[in-house]
């Protein structure tokens, strides 16, 4: 049996503002490493490798690793040994700036055990310095003296016994809650804590190989009462994105957006994350063309900031829509909406040469006689082609005849005349121009 434990300074987090992922999200990282990782004593995380570090390259190379591929943002004390124990004792060690003993693990410390620690001071009584000098005390008193636990965990750190740990297991979905170090008032303070849920989600897409579509954000309100008004006990926010994504800088602004734009009803007092919707990660691409990898946002990164901070209804997208009626044949929808999810297949018109440009309004034209003008009267080239449609839906239906014509100045435009059966009157037909052709 082979041990690393690992363990990231509380002194060295005290001097940096970078938030720290949860420590359950830390054993999630460790998880890529060994299926046997266990937090100890709320201290060190405890990685069993024996089975699996010559997949790494052997020991050093896994040490290597583990230090380059570090989540938090102070660095990771490591230690090694046969035992769970006996890792971890040298790991208190070298935080103390200690050196490990020669013989290990008779000549450790007595205060690197912890199931020693709260009979220290009557074991040094009995002259026991080291976890040699316990080990050679008869086994009974020993037991009759100080509890069981503390014989067991001896045999555990020489290796007389098995050990028994409760190993860490990756959730199928992503949740988890922070209580605040203080009552948080406004978005920029619940931003700051939640960069740490956003550092735990980041670990648990990587671990499961799988992008975040959707996620809530929700907080805790401290008071039930305000002003005479009754207050919900939480609120929330969501963030969607058209694309799967592992970029928490992308999510970090989306949510700086959706919180800047929320009052909060009472100060914060406990934070939770959780994925909504999750698809698999199929990775990122890389083009060998420069024109491909330009710096700076994607479209689509930009269309979902401008969202968050604009509205859903103030950023639109064009949406084609199964329609012969040309008006109708696109709709603006919120650009947040995947196009999949709302586009309609194009009715299909292989005999019609549609113009490049439509009018918002068709524009009624002026009549000589039977013959329709637009800077000039208009000579029809093509056409007609028939337009019958809208009956099943609200407003007036369609009966239209297009043709493509000339105009003397404007060039080929595209116009419609109204047939007689739409207009239920005995008025001459009404002809409009409709689009234009570059």
């Amino acid at each position: 049996m082979h041990w690393i434990a690992l363990r990231w300074p509380p002194e060295l987090l005290a001097d940096i503002a970078l938030p720290m992922p949860p420590p359950e999200a830390l054993g999630w990282w460790a998880l890529q490493f060994t299926p046997r990782v266990a937090w100890v004593d709320d201290e060190a995380l405890l990685l069993e490798v024996s089975a699996c570090e010559r997949l790494w390259g052997g020991r050093l190379s896994l040490m290597r690793e583990l230090a380059r591929t570090n989540p938090a943002p102070v660095p990771v004390q490591r230690a090694q040994g046969a035992t769970s124990r006996i890792a971890l004792a040298r790991l208190r060690m070298f935080a103390r700036g200690e050196e490990p003993p020669c013989d290990t693990p008779s000549d450790l410390p007595l205060d690197t055990l912890s199931a020693a620690r709260d009979h220290l001071d009557v074991l040094a009584n009995l002259g026991c310095r080291t976890w040699g000098d316990v080990a050679a005390l008869p086994r009974g008193g020993l037991t009759r003296r100080f509890g069981k636990e503390l014989r067991e965990a001896l045999d555990a750190a020489y290796g007389l016994r098995p050990e028994s740990h409760a190993w860490l297991t990756l959730p199928d979905a992503f949740e988890q809650k922070l209580e605040l170090p203080a009552l948080a008032e406004g978005a920029p303070e619940l931003m700051w804590s939640a960069n740490r849920l956003l550092s735990g989600l980041q670990i648990w897409l990587r671990a499961r190989q799988r992008g975040v579509v959707a996620l809530e954000l929700q907080w805790t309100l401290d008071l039930r009462r305000f002003n005479g008004v009754d207050l919900p006990p939480h609120q929330q926010v969501t963030v969607r994105t058209a694309e799967p994504t592992q970029d928490m800088a992308h999510l970090r602004r989306l949510l700086a957006e959706r919180l800047a734009l929320t009052t909060l009803a009472a100060p914060v007092s406990w934070l939770r994350l959780r994925s909504i919707e999750t698809t698999p990660w199929a990775g990122a691409s890389t083009s060998f063309l420069p024109e491909d990898n330009r710096k700076g946002d994607k479209l689509h990164e930009l269309v979902e900031r401008l969202s968050a901070r604009l509205g859903a209804q103030q950023v639109l997208r064009a949406v084609a829509q199964a329609d012969h009626r040309p008006e109708c044949k696109q709709v603006w929808k919120p650009a947040l909406h995947k196009a999949r999810a709302d586009a309609s297949p194009p009715a299909a018109q292989p005999d019609v040469l549609y113009p490049a440009w439509l009018l918002r309004e068709p524009l009624r034209l002026e009549m000589e006689g039977e013959r329709p003008c637009y800077q000039g009267r208009l000579r029809k080239l093509v056409g007609p082609q028939r337009v019958e449609a809208g009956w099943w839906g609200e407003g007036q239906p369609v009966v239209r005849d297009y043709y493509i014509a000339e105009s003397p100045k404007a060039g080929l435009v595209w116009v419609y005349r109204e047939r007689p059966s739409s207009c239920f009157t005995s008025e001459a037909p009404r002809w409009y121009l409709q689009g234009m052709y570059a």
